[in-house]
């Protein structure tokens, strides 16, 4: 077999892996927290929840980039080998959990970053190794391969969450073992240095504000999310707000030191070439408006429209994974037919018209009823799902081919990074304007709901001051809301068909319908205006450019 489908093949199945992970927890996070003995739900245990979330995509942001520019400065085959070894092993200490309650979140939850870790060198170097192999005509096929690849595991990640945790919460790690074992011996035993490393000295300046700077912002949009004082968001906390001002601070500082160092971490003369900070910018935004777009539809199917249907609240999370295969299929199909037409004809009609697809799904998505037919439904995610194929990968080969050979593996850790990014402000931002949405609304909805059906007024005012941002989780997580917020001591003392009523699949999705729809509106609007911005970034790109070692230009 020729070198470059070995190397496709290989490094497919270790983006595949990565982003498979960075998802699978979500839907598997119940029977993981019911397997340790913890309620992710309880005041003091939701740091916990999001932890267990966003830990992953923190580190990936935060990494890509450094170690991308040490695939160039000491081989990328070597750094992405190194990465199928640390992955394999973290999944193998993340499936023998040897604690307790808090004990056994705080163990997955570290072993998580290290797992991180692992996909970062996997992600980084994955797109410098195909570009190294493939010649410039076969680029967008194969990155688009690639791409696509990664970018369905976000999602698939969510269906054999729900399926393995069916059997064993363990077996959510389990599954990540035997392929990590099969990647580490087949990449050490087939892939080799096509590019030239870069020998350079380490720019600890660079490393270290970069990472403290996106550290510190990422992880106070983070607990932005959880509630402050009286306030149903964390935005007004000072820890808060002076992290968000600390990795602000940081990043400029970071932004002087790559302008002044010889052989800086983060190439900021590659923002120059037109195509490759047009293409990350589109990126960056598409990430963000797919992140929010994800995490909306997950509590839209969980916490509404599949208990109307007749699901009970513990089935949910599988069932919403299967629900949302139609944006899956959408991707598989566009995108590695995109990618064998950018390579004719460039990336700035496909991409820019696939991101035009992206924002008119979400207009569509806006005019569903909360308790949608299905077929509508799923046609929305097929045409949202080829949108953002017919972008990802002509965009991710436009990117790779504009710059200079030398510099591909910090090249693809940067794209890695506004991608990474992207999904982590996604959360704290479309979480935010939910939370903010319900905490209008909610409050009075449940105080006259519970009221309606026999709870005292004392209790009812007091549930529904809890901070919403409990119910949403509680959503999210396939778990009955208002019998989580009530409690078994109040239900007792409830009559019997009151009880029913409250913790039956139709009480809380009926309830929750007006305020949820309030929000789903600002943040579908949000996406789809992010999704006509990077359009225009997209179009901005320019004709077809790749860059050769005469950085000459192929225009069409």
């Amino acid at each position: 077999m020729s070198y470059k489908w070995v190397a496709l093949s290989n490094t497919t199945l270790g983006v595949l892996m990565s982003a498979l992970d960075g998802s699978i927890v979500i839907i598997s996070l119940p029977a993981i927290f019911r397997g340790i003995g913890l309620d992710p739900l309880a005041p003091g245990n939701i740091g916990y929840l999001l932890w267990m979330i966003l830990g992953y995509l923190l580190v990936q942001a935060v990494l890509v980039v450094t170690l991308g520019r040490l695939g160039d400065m000491f081989g990328r085959v070597k750094m992405y080998n190194l990465g199928f070894v640390v992955f394999s092993a973290a999944s193998v200490a993340l499936s023998f959990d040897p604690f307790h309650a808090a004990g056994g979140a705080l163990w997955l939850i570290g072993w998580r970053v290290v797992q991180a870790v692992g996909g970062s060198m996997l992600t980084a170097n994955s797109a410098a190794i195909l570009t190294d192999a493939f010649p410039a005509e076969q680029r967008g096929m194969a990155l688009g391969v690639n791409q696509i690849t990664a970018l369905a595991g976000q999602f698939l990640g969510l269906v054999v969450g729900g399926l393995l945790a069916e059997l064993d919460w363990r077996a959510v790690f389990w599954v990540s073992v035997p392929f990590g074992l099969l990647g580490t011996i087949w990449s050490i035993r087939s892939l080799r240095e096509v590019g030239t490393p870069q020998r350079a000295k380490v720019d600890w300046g660079g490393n270290v504000t970069f990472a403290a700077g996106t550290a510190s912002l990422l992880a106070a949009i983070t607990y932005g999310i959880q509630p402050h004082g009286g306030a149903a968001t964390g935005w007004g906390n000072p820890w808060v707000l002076g992290g968000i001002g600390a990795g602000v601070l940081l990043l400029l500082l970071f932004g002087v030191i790559e302008s002044r160092v010889a052989a800086p971490m983060f190439q900021l003369s590659l923002f120059k070439i037109r195509a490759f900070a047009a293409g990350n910018v589109a990126a960056l935004l598409t990430s963000v408006a797919r992140g929010g777009m994800q995490f909306m539809l997950i509590i839209w199917l969980q916490g509404i429209w599949l208990p109307l249907h007749g699901y009970d609240f513990e089935q949910t999370p599988l069932w919403a994974g299967i629900h949302l295969l139609p944006l899956t299929v959408g991707f598989l199909v566009a995108g590695p037919v995109s990618g064998y037409l950018s390579d004719r004809f460039g990336a700035r009609p496909l991409a820019t018209g696939g991101l035009l697809l992206v924002a008119a799904a979400f207009l569509g998505l806006l005019a569903l009823p909360v308790d949608f037919p299905y077929p509508a439904f799923a046609a929305l995610l097929v045409l949202s799902g080829i949108g953002q194929g017919m972008f990802a990968a002509p965009n991710t080969s436009a990117i790779m081919s504009s710059v200079p050979t030398e510099q591909r593996g910090v090249a693809s850790g940067m794209r890695a990074t506004f991608q990474n990014s992207g999904t982590s402000l996604s959360i704290g931002v479309f979480f935010s304007l939910m939370v903010a949405g319900l905490a209008t609304s909610l409050p009075q909805t449940l105080t006259s709901g519970l009221q309606a059906h026999g709870v005292p007024a004392t209790v009812a005012d007091g549930v529904a001051q809890l901070p919403p941002v409990s119910t949403l989780f509680a959503a999210f997580l396939g778990s009955n809301p208002v019998g989580h917020l009530l409690g078994p001591d109040v239900l007792a003392g409830l009559a019997p068909a009151d009880r029913a009523a409250l913790t039956g699949g139709g009480f809380f999705p009926r309830l929750v319908s007006g305020p949820f729809h309030h929000g789903l509106v600002v943040v579908f609007t949000a996406a789809a205006a992010m999704a006509v911005v990077a359009a225009i970034a997209s179009t901005s790109r320019g004709a077809k450019y790749v860059h050769s070692p005469e950085e000459a230009k192929e225009n069409r």
